[in-house]
């Protein structure tokens, strides 16, 4: 029975992706027409397997290519599943091959290859990288210091709160920060905490359950502030941003390290945010007090749980473990949809993220309105671009750096770290978590019984609450 129920998923999801890889081209050349009728050019995207090469310098491992005279963009920091996505086709007929190879029906010669980005390395310290010619158009609106002429595409929302940052008013180099402290005159806060969201989420993910559910005594001691990532919420939704790790812990650093003069710190992070996190805490490694994580978040944390065949290149692993490509179970059939068709999840935030303020209206009358949105606002309230490169320069991409964070948080911090998860978190299995403690003995790991990836806060916020300030006041001690 679970061998034919197992053959049956199996066909059917090759007959579904077949034709979502249909509709993805179609889509990709209805979208050109669009954008060159609306917008008066045609806009790069990912479909194209064509490269173009880049000069660029490299140092100590790293290649950097200028963009001003301040600004540099580590190329590794892109990670390659943006741009090398093959067709389910392709992939079954690639692991047929394989299969046979392995049976002694193949001989070595001919194996199957897919594109991928190569590096052309010489001994001198310039270095020839060849690329999408998407990364590369894109990258030349930035090189140089020019900025994109559009501060939005057709498809995204065009709101007041979703435009702020593009208004004179607005700023393009700080995040959006909720920021609370101590009131009154003559009132300082003793310390500062930072609450990083995770993906397709904003700053209300704490704002609207932690932060009312803290006590007075907490509140006239500590600052709180809680950012909307690059992308998200009412933070800058850059069009010519590759949104990658390095952009976004810039952003949060001169948002509010530097901005708020905030010289030590203590860090609450859920789901990708742990990601950010931990990125962060290694930047800092002396000015951070405590690290709480919760559903800590991404394929970074299921990694030691794939190991990957030395033939594989990890981020393209990572991908099809994280999005296999299946119609069952339907978590993975949303994710496979929106992280490998561009043009798909495109339409997807046309018809979400560009009328969510319609959307937010229909669920307050279908609920007369007494059920609170700000989850909603979170999910609607972000951009395709944000959301795509978000999702593979820093779920993907990050695969390979995150097991490097964590000895730096083992043997250069001395904080306490804590983990908590949902025992019922189908999103992203406990192991994540327990991952952590393998690599980071001393952190603990809270298992809360009937919570899943969202109701590990919502619902339980006031708990939730009672156990953040535990943790700040034994950092304390």
């Amino acid at each position: 029975m679970v061998i034919a129920a197992r053959v049956i998923n199996d066909v059917l999801s090759l007959v579904v992706f077949t034709l979502l890889d249909l509709l993805d081209v179609f889509l990709c050349l209805a979208y050109k027409l669009a954008d060159y009728v609306l917008e008066a050019e045609w806009k790069p995207c990912y479909c194209s397997s064509a490269r173009d090469m880049i000069l660029v310098a490299e140092r100590s491992g790293s290649k950097v290519l200028s963009l001003t005279s301040s600004s540099k963009l580590q190329l590794e920091d892109i990670s390659d599943t943006l741009y090398s996505r093959s067709s389910l086709v392709a992939e079954v007929s690639k692991t047929t091959v394989n299969e046979l190879r392995k049976l002694k029906l193949f001989g070595h010669r001919g194996a199957v290859s897919t594109a991928s980005a190569r590096v052309r390395s010489s001994t001198a310290t310039a270095t020839t990288f060849t690329t999408n010619s998407t990364i590369i158009r894109m990258l030349q609106g930035k090189i140089g210091g020019h900025k994109s002429h559009a501060a939005r595409s057709w498809i995204d929302c065009g709101c007041e709160s979703c435009t702020r940052w593009s208004s004179p008013s607005g700023s393009r180099d700080t995040l959006f920060v909720h920021a609370e402290g101590p009131q009154g005159d003559g009132k300082m806060a003793e310390e500062d905490v930072l609450f990083i969201h995770g993906f397709i989420s904003s700053s209300a993910f704490w704002t609207e359950t932690v932060f009312p559910n803290l006590s007075e005594t907490t509140r006239s001691r500590y600052r709180l502030f809680a950012v909307d990532l690059l992308g998200f919420g009412k933070s800058p939704k850059p069009p010519d941003s590759l949104y990658t790790l390095r952009e976004h812990v810039g952003m949060i650093e001169r948002s509010v390290l530097d901005r708020f003069d905030v010289k030590s710190f203590h860090i609450v992070a859920h789901s990708l945010g742990s990601i950010l996190a931990l990125a962060l805490a290694v930047k800092h490694p002396g000015a951070v007090k405590s690290l709480t994580l919760l559903s800590p978040g991404g394929s970074a944390f299921r990694q030691p749980y794939f190991p990957v065949p030395k033939e594989e290149q990890r981020t393209q692993y990572v991908l099809r473990r994280v999005a296999p490509r299946r119609v069952w179970p339907l978590m993975a059939f949303g994710a496979s949809v929106l992280c490998w068709y561009e043009h798909i999840s495109r339409t997807v935030s046309l018809i979400m993220c560009k009328n969510h303020r319609r959307w937010e209206l229909a669920f307050k009358f279908v609920t007369c309105n007494r059920i609170r949105t700000y989850l909603m606002d979170g999910f609607f309230c972000h951009t395709h671009n944000a959301s795509w490169h978000t999702f593979h320069n820093i779920i993907c991409g990050s695969a390979a750096k995150v097991d490097g964070y964590l000895d730096v948080v083992r043997e250069q911090l001395s904080c306490d770290v804590i983990v908590f998860h949902g025992r019922d978190d189908e999103l992203l299995p406990i192991d994540c978590s327990h991952a952590i403690q393998s690599k980071v003995p001393r952190a603990r790991v809270r298992i809360v019984d009937d919570k899943d990836h969202i109701t590990i806060v919502v619902g339980r916020q006031k708990a939730f609450a009672r156990e953040l300030e535990e943790i700040w006041s034994n950092a304390s001690r």
